[in-house]
């Protein structure tokens, strides 16, 4: 008598067993784009990538030892409710919301405030 183990089907998006979520290319090149240009403008230093099971998750620094900025989070799961896309503050306070990346990144395109004297 063998003994035959169940058959595996390939896990469903969002399940357990289901692989890591990640940018796609025109995504991850227009998070690098803002990013360049924070750079150059002085606000940004690092960055970070993670992958994980249910959200990409790029994270900017202004110096590499502290809590991120910004999070900018890709996350499939709520793409037909409250958008895939978010900006998240450091105090983790959803600071945008919205289904394409596009939207979300405009938040970075607003002036600054500016102390007037």
């Amino acid at each position: 008598m063998a003994f035959d183990p169940p058959q595996q089907s390939a896990p469903r998006p969002g399940s357990p067993g289901a692989a890591q979520v990640f940018f796609e290319r025109r995504e991850l090149d227009r998070l690098l784009n803002l990013y360049g240009r924070m750079v150059a403008a002085g606000e940004w230093r690092d960055y970070g990538i993670d992958g994980l099971r249910e959200a990409a998750v790029f994270s900017v620094f202004k110096r590499h030892s502290e809590a991120p900025l910004y999070r900018i989070e890709k996350r499939p799961s709520l793409a037909r409710k409250q958008g895939a896309w978010a900006v998240i503050g450091q105090g983790g306070l959803i600071l945008r919301r919205g289904h394409e990346l596009e939207q979300v990144l405009r938040f970075f395109d607003r002036g600054r405030f500016r102390v007037v004297e």
